[in-house]
């Protein structure tokens, strides 16, 4: 487990704004010493300081008007909460390079899981070298440690060397370690200095059911976390894909041609896996990581399952085009990831005569390449949805989201429609007066709708559909639908919604649909 720990995050942003990002490498302008400060308990206090501030002995906490009367010259600036969350979720998808578990650690740290990365770059020394030197040449004041407890690599970072701590190593270099190194509450480390614990070596050789009753069990979670003998889980700020290749460039790449170009020869990495699974891709993402730093997604989804490289590449054609304003190539991307993110099984078709397959554009690439262009919710398709009621028996979902359906109604739905139901059938029951209807449960003589009378000449029904009481609550009332045929020959499907009782108000009709 990796940790990084940004101490001076917030003025670092400052810093790398007044003189660009590799002021660090090229050395601090002449400059008043840097600070943020923001309102608490009703008075401007420091909230972030730089280097030079520390040194000169002021601390987070303090008054503003103090820290101005002790050093007139020094330069203030409102914290921006929003803007440092910003740059931390930056530094989170920088990171993605080294391992896709990144999790937030609070406002001025991370977690990477490296397990199973670390060969990749050399081994954690060389893993750990470069992450701080890259870090430290984007303007980062940053210090790293790794070892096998994230609570451990959490310490060490803030409070020790940093650097690789081996299993063996653990508890010696814990021992050293100031108490409030745990991960505890303030109230907890006032305590244990009160009563001389200064250091976690302090603690170790205490008795633990002393501990836990005095200062409660979280201490001694908190201690066996840092030596490892409790897992500790971090959870991952983005999911991690399903499959994943990429390739790093020896020369960063600018032009889209040629990032279109390597997305097509990532994507034949991908054709073994996705085949070894019997499924194709549903929904994909490209990774660009640029020299300086910024990181673009771009995310394209595909109405069915894909294999071949070449409609992958042309899916991210679309959306480069899409997003071309807002696409800043910059001094170029030196690695580029293509991720899966979605999968579902793949059907193999028989191609034509021609043995491509390719002779006219599909529905499925019409769907593909407008959805990439416009949006997922250009394009919508209606698909069946479990519900007694005709207007609720589907919903309206984006057509690159759809799933073919093979079965029949019957098959998706626990019942099946006792009658045929309407060619079209309105979105709201429009209302209908009805006339002459036999009581009870009877279909109306004649009734009127849309200023028109009809008189009917055939009908068959009632059929009953209880209301869904989970959604309408109890108050629902049943439908009785009946099929009616007019002297025209127009063929109507209207229910009558309520029922004919003594001392109550009468039912209500209403047309649902039209058969013809």
């Amino acid at each position: 487990m990796l940790a990084l720990a940004f101490p001076h995050l917030s003025t670092d942003r400052i810093a790398r704004r007044l003189w660009g990002p590799s002021w660090r490498s090229k050395g601090r302008p002449e400059h008043p010493p840097i600070l943020c400060a923001g309102r608490r308990e009703n008075a401007m206090r420091l909230t972030a300081l730089d280097e030079i501030c520390e040194g000169l002995g002021l601390k987070r906490g303090q008054g503003l008007a103090e820290a101005r009367a002790m050093f007139p010259n020094i330069d203030v600036a409102d914290e921006d909460g929003a803007a440092d969350r910003a740059l931390i979720e930056a530094i989170a998808d920088w990171c993605d390079r080294y391992t896709p578990l990144v999790a937030l650690d609070g406002g001025e740290g991370l977690f990477l899981d490296i397990t199973g990365c670390a060969h990749l770059f050399g081994g954690e020394e060389a893993l750990l070298k470069d992450v701080l030197a890259r870090l430290l040449q984007m303007g980062f004041d940053v210090k790293g440690a790794i070892s096998s407890s994230p609570g451990l690599s959490w310490a060490i970072c803030r409070f020790g060397r940093g650097g690789v701590i081996s299993g063996e190593r653990m508890e010696e270099a814990l021992i050293s370690l100031p108490v409030n190194a745990l991960r505890l509450e303030e109230e907890t480390v006032a305590s244990l200095c009160k009563l001389g614990l200064r250091r976690v070596g302090d603690l170790l050789h205490l008795p633990r059911a002393s501990l836990a009753r005095r200062f409660g069990t979280r201490l001694l979670l908190r201690l066996d976390q840092a030596r490892g003998a409790n897992e500790e889980a971090i959870s991952p700020r983005r999911p991690v894909a399903a499959l994943s290749a990429e390739r790093k460039l020896a020369e960063p790449i600018q032009a889209e041609d040629g990032i279109l170009q390597l997305t097509g020869q990532i994507a034949y990495s991908l054709k073994p896996g996705l085949e070894a699974r019997g499924a194709g891709g549903r929904v994909f993402e490209l990774v660009l990581f640029r020299v300086d730093g910024r990181v673009f997604r771009i995310t394209a989804g595909a109405s069915q399952p894909l294999r071949d490289p070449s409609r992958i590449s042309a899916l991210f054609s679309e959306r480069l085009n899409a997003v071309h304003d807002d696409f800043d190539a910059g001094f170029g991307f030196e690695l580029l990831r293509l991720n899966v993110l979605q999968y579902d099984a793949f059907e193999i078709s028989q191609d034509d005569f021609t043995g491509n397959g390719r002779g006219e554009i599909s529905l499925a690439d019409f769907v593909d390449r407008v959805s990439a262009r416009l949006g997922v919710d250009c394009l919508r398709i209606a698909e069946p949805k479990q519900s007694h009621l005709p207007e609720r028996a589907e919903v309206f979902v984006p057509a690159i989201m759809a799933r073919p359906v093979q079965r029949k109604v019957e098959e998706i739905f626990a019942f099946a429609p006792r009658s045929e139901r309407p060619l079209r059938l309105f979105r709201h029951p429009e209302p209908v007066e009805a006339f002459a209807a036999t009581v009870p449960d009877g279909p109306p003589q004649r009734f009127r709708w849309r200023r028109l009378v009809h008189e009917v000449v055939r009908a068959e029904g009632p059929e009953r559909i209880a209301p869904e009481w989970w959604l309408d609550g109890q108050d629902g009332e049943e439908r009785d639908y009946f099929r009616l045929e007019s002297n025209t020959g127009r063929r109507f499907w209207i229910f009558r919604q309520g029922h004919y009782d003594a001392g109550k108000v009468p039912p209500t009709w209403h047309m649902h649909g039209i058969f013809s």
